[in-house]
């Protein structure tokens, strides 16, 4: 089965037209992308957008073997040309199969965001999801779900629909995911591949004809991963980026609670409010126990919080007791965490403070911490595949 992309931009398209943000500014040459529309072994159109006759054109492809044209978007979109000897655009109704004439077989499946996916089983079995953009299967059920060969979604605008479907087995390790819909969310080029390929998908510009069942270009996927960044440089939130399509993931929050800090508590909140509902938190700092386990996915955060504990379990703001064990004592907690690290089969992304850049602290408990934090961040990063500097919420990737 092949799939020949018409277009894989959002609705509006991309740039956006007379808008003056910088994602619209850069999107320029290859990142210039048409609203989506998937044209099927020739005879299936999925979603009609204007200028689908001249973008097939230029994919060297025709519109003149198809039989059956279906719309996803909640509703039937702005009034466009139907071409000639084109079949009147419709509408699977939810849960309803459709058998072509072809030997396809199409699926309509329920959104929670309103519009229609489909489900596409081609002649020789292979099967591909296509998803409308903002919306997300609904009533999906753990367990008897075979993965789609190849799924198209709105994996920037929704990621939590992919980690549904991977919940499910809907989407799998050879299943190959495209992002479409493509808005301004995020700068196009390096910025977005580097995003997507944290989620497992890939992007491919218009006009681009895929094998279904063909997986060549394999995301990498780091499963190991460390973020740094200074004070409200967004690392945080790229931490949470990172896993936010993958299901049942574990927050391990290292600050724990503190009774009477208001400020505290509101930090924690934003943090609890930003993450997914489907997310389980954890407050501990004992971290070799979780990485030795299997299980889903870790985010850590942070280890400058898990540093504090540890500095406090071991005396290390006492000149003599840091002296007399307690440094000894903090490097071997360190190193164990870092052989943790090494041989975890669980991925994680882990937060810490990038330290050193700026004014010496004035107290020497103050420039031991700072150095030790130093210290713990290499020591981890050389567990890591990845290691990215968050710098104004721009992500700079160091490995």
């Amino acid at each position: 089965m092949e799939v020949t992309l018409l277009g894989t931009g959002a609705p509006a398209g991309l740039p956006r037209p007379d808008c003056p943000c910088a994602a619209c500014a850069c999107a320029v040459g290859a990142d210039v992308r048409a609203a989506t529309a998937a044209l099927v072994d020739g005879t299936l159109l999925l979603d009609l957008t204007p200028g689908a006759a001249f973008a097939a054109a230029r994919a060297g492809r025709s519109l003149a073997g198809v039989r059956q044209v279906l719309l996803s978007h909640p509703h039937d979109g702005p009034a466009v040309e139907v071409p000639a000897g084109l079949p009147q655009p419709g509408r699977v109704p939810d849960g309803r199969e459709l058998a072509l004439l072809t030997g396809h077989r199409v699926r309509a499946l329920a959104m929670d965001a309103g519009g229609t996916g489909y489900a596409v089983t081609g002649p020789d079995g292979q099967q591909l999801l296509y998803l409308p953009p903002g919306g997300a299967p609904a009533g999906l059920e753990n367990g008897g779900t075979e993965s789609y060969d190849m799924a198209l979604l709105d994996v920037v605008g929704r990621p939590d629909a992919l980690a549904r479907l991977r919940a499910v087995g809907a989407v799998g390790p050879a299943t190959d995911v495209i992002a479409v819909h493509l808005d301004h969310d995020v700068p196009p080029g390096p910025e977005l591949r580097r995003r997507l390929a944290a989620a497992g998908a890939r992007a491919v510009p218009d006009g681009t004809t895929l094998t279904v069942g063909v997986y060549e270009e394999v995301p990498d996927v780091p499963r190991r991963t460390l973020v740094l960044g200074g004070a409200r440089s967004g690392k945080s939130v790229e931490a949470e980026r990172r896993l936010e399509s993958f299901p049942d993931v574990l927050y391990v929050a290292t600050g724990g609670t503190r009774g009477g800090d208001t400020e505290w508590a509101d930090r924690v909140a934003v943090h609890r409010e930003r993450r997914p509902g489907s997310w389980r938190t954890t407050e501990t700092c004992d971290l070799v126990p979780l990485l030795t386990q299997d299980g889903p996915p870790l985010l850590v955060d942070c280890l400058s919080l898990w540093l504090t504990d540890a500095m406090d379990s071991v005396g290390a703001w006492d000149d003599t007791e840091w002296a007399s064990g307690g440094e000894k004592a903090l490097r071997e907690r360190v190193r164990e965490l870092a052989e943790a690290v090494r041989a975890t089969r669980r991925t994680v992304v882990a937060v810490s403070n990038e330290v050193g850049s700026g004014i010496v602290p004035a107290t020497a408990s103050g420039r031991r911490y700072r150095d030790e934090l130093g210290r713990l961040n290499a020591a981890f990063a050389d567990e890591c595949e990845q290691v990215v500097l968050v710098v104004a919420g721009q992500v700079v990737v160091l490995r």
